[in-house]
């Protein structure tokens, strides 16, 4: 009986130190469900410690996790494990992203902030004169 009572004892303690890849992710409000995280794990968006796992992979506190989605990349530390999804204050508590993932979010940012709007004039659609005088130049032949 003492023996199960320390086995129990000891398999809490376990459940605390590591948890599921997949609902970590949920928990800690990268995707919006467990599904679309298992999908990305899956797929090869998630690393941890630079390797490819699967979504039952057991995430410990103090590994590094790399996601990649279509609108983000991010490194982050694990600092804490949930099993529940709570309130995106408290989710920011389970992981601490690294200073080289924040600086090269900042530089994609303002990278994507210049890029944007920046055709010149003509370049793209013609406008409506343009149209009008390619009309009349093909309509002459």
């Amino acid at each position: 009986m003492a023996n199960q009572k320390d086995k129990s004892k000891e398999n809490q303690g376990d459940q605390k130190e590591k948890c599921r890849l997949d609902k970590w992710l949920w928990a800690a409000r990268f995707f919006k469900t467990r599904n679309l995280a298992a999908e990305a794990i899956e797929s090869g968006k998630v690393r941890v410690d630079s390797d490819r796992v699967k979504p039952a992979k057991e995430v410990r506190i103090g590994a590094c996790v790399h996601i990649r989605n279509k609108d983000f990349e991010i490194e982050v530390a694990v600092r804490g494990l949930s099993m529940q999804r709570k309130g995106a204050p408290e989710a920011v508590l389970l992981y601490e992203e690294t200073e080289s993932s924040r600086i090269r979010r900042a530089e994609i940012a303002l990278t994507r902030e210049n890029e944007h709007a920046q055709r010149e004039r003509g370049a793209g659609r013609p406008t409506k004169r343009q149209r009008r005088q390619i009309k009349g130049f093909t309509d002459s032949f």
